[in-house]
């Protein structure tokens, strides 16, 4: 069954090949884009109930032992994010097939796209710093190419700033797994944690190794000072690509976040936990300021990333509550389960979000609100579809976003955290004015040009997967207690990693 842990990987990587070797033929590549993101949610699946059924799950490639071959791990958290990654797949996929242009389809669009998949779930299994370097290389190549196809003036400009702050990003990454090599003889998570353990590493060091993955991470999950790479960016290319960057690439930035400040660094919570609480607040304000005065809808939302991944640190960066010794407070194990559920609820939301954003586009010409207006009126359903994961971004009960928000703001009130609490209301209370913004100006509003517009061809295959995700959304809200208690058991897997330690390293070797 641990032969499981490699498909989520293979298996784009063999779409790719095929789609390549089906280039004269779209209609080929695209039918193997939607069955082969179908069948990484099958394998997601899989992997889920191989975790929760026998615990965290490892594999070595080649059979050489961990630490010195290429190992595959998966607990509760890794099973999480490839299932949640994976339908987003399935749906932007389905999304593509009418929206995506043929120009940019006979450059490689499909076995693009299923070369970021591969990168993103080869992020979220990596056992290793150094694989786990690939994969951001393997996911910024391709989000690059991605990004610029089609030539355009503004994907141009966007996407030079996005790759350019990510190779900083990945300087920051090879000197601190360069300094880690060098001194403690292991990239294996597993090994360095248990290695940092036992102060191979001077604590000063440590912290200043610490502070270069931190750059880099903060980079690829646009904490502040490091994501203005973003909203220059992220609203340049097509909708679809808009949509998965948004859901997926920044969050596999906040995986490692949570990965490695719960593994290997945890040291010094008074310096690495407080500076990442100090860094999430100041990204929950800073992103919601400058989706307040954006006018376009896809900036609107970029804006809204970064604030949202402020909600995603604040979790983590609790642990600076967690005693060196003794039992771990309520409070911290809830604010990282509150982390947990956030990141599900949010790729969600923010892919749809995004998809209704190119809908909407699509349908004027245009995505700025002073030349919108009339949707309510011609259409109700995509008003509907705006809706539902606009009020969940707020945090409107009984939406997902109101029980991640609920937790955080918990566990916060219990450990003392108050500006990080007040914060976050405060965040919340001008997420729902960006949201009442573009409602009122895009929807509400009489229609700017009051000319009746065609219905663009192929419309109903961007509405079935926005309904889908808008289901997904409700259904989280409802089935919120099943989804937190597994967000509960993935947070317990990080704070206490002796069972992840064994699982790759054999069960002598957790402390």
């Amino acid at each position: 069954m641990k032969t499981l842990l490699i498909l989520p990987v293979l298996l784009p990587l063999l779409v790719a090949c095929a789609q390549i070797l089906a280039w004269r033929s779209t209609f080929l590549q695209r039918v193997m884009g939607v069955a082969g993101c179908a069948g990484m949610v099958a394998a997601a699946a899989g992997v889920m109930r191989l975790v929760l059924d026998t615990g965290v799950a490892a594999t070595q490639a080649g059979d050489w032992p961990a630490p010195y071959g290429i190992t595959l791990a998966a607990d509760r958290l890794t099973a999480i994010m490839l299932m949640v990654a994976a339908v987003m797949a399935l749906a932007v996929s389905i999304y593509s097939i009418r929206f995506i242009d043929g120009r940019r389809e006979a450059f490689g669009y499909h076995p693009l796209y299923q070369v970021l998949l591969m990168g993103v779930n080869a992020a979220f299994l990596t056992g290793d710093m150094f694989n786990l370097y690939v994969s951001f290389e393997i996911m910024l190549m391709s989000s690059f190419v991605l990004m610029s196809l089609g030539g355009e003036r503004g994907q141009t400009e966007g996407a030079i700033k996005y790759v350019s702050l990510n190779l900083l990003a990945s300087v920051f990454f090879l000197a601190g797994a360069g300094i880690l090599y060098g001194v403690a003889g292991t990239l294996n998570f597993a090994d360095l944690s248990v290695k940092l353990a036992s102060e191979t590493l001077p604590p000063e060091l440590q912290s200043v190794v610490a502070v270069l993955f931190l750059a880099a991470f903060g980079v690829k999950a646009a904490l502040f000072p490091l994501f203005f790479w973003l909203p220059a960016s992220y609203h340049t290319p097509p909708a679809p690509v808009s949509a998965i960057f948004a859901g997926l690439l920044t969050k596999v930035g906040v995986y490692a976040l949570l990965r490695v400040f719960t593994l290997i660094f945890v040291h010094d919570p008074d310096f690495i936990h407080a500076l990442l609480l100090g860094l999430a607040v100041a990204t929950m304000v800073t992103g919601v300021l400058g989706a307040a005065v954006q006018n376009d809808i896809r900036r609107i939302l970029s804006f809204h990333i970064i604030s949202q991944i402020g909600y995603m640190v604040l979790g983590l960066g609790l642990l600076v509550f967690r005693p060196v010794d003794g039992p771990i407070p309520e409070g911290v194990r809830l604010g990282l389960a509150g982390s947990i559920f956030y990141l599900m609820h949010h790729i969600v939301v923010k892919t749809n979000l995004f998809l209704v954003g190119g809908v909407v586009e699509r349908l004027r010409g245009t995505g700025r609100l002073d030349r919108l207006g009339g949707l309510y009126r011609e259409r109700i359903g995509l008003a509907a579809l705006f809706l539902i994961p606009a009020l969940s971004l707020a945090g409107i009960p009984p939406l997902s976003g109101f029980w991640a928000k609920f937790a955080l703001v918990k566990a916060g009130l219990e450990l003392g955290a108050y500006v990080a609490v007040a914060a976050a209301l405060g965040v919340g209370l001008l997420t729902l004015y960006s949201m009442t913004k573009i409602w009122a100006a895009a929807f509400w509003a009489p229609a700017a040009n009051q000319t009746p517009r065609p219905s663009p061809p192929g419309l109903a295959w961007q509405f079935a997967p926005m309904i889908a995700l808008a289901a997904i959304t409700v259904l989280i809200g409802i089935a919120a207690g099943p989804l937190f208690d597994l967000s509960l058991g993935a947070a317990d897997q990080l704070l206490d990693p002796s069972e992840y330690i064994r699982a790759v390293l054999g069960s002598e070797a957790a402390p």
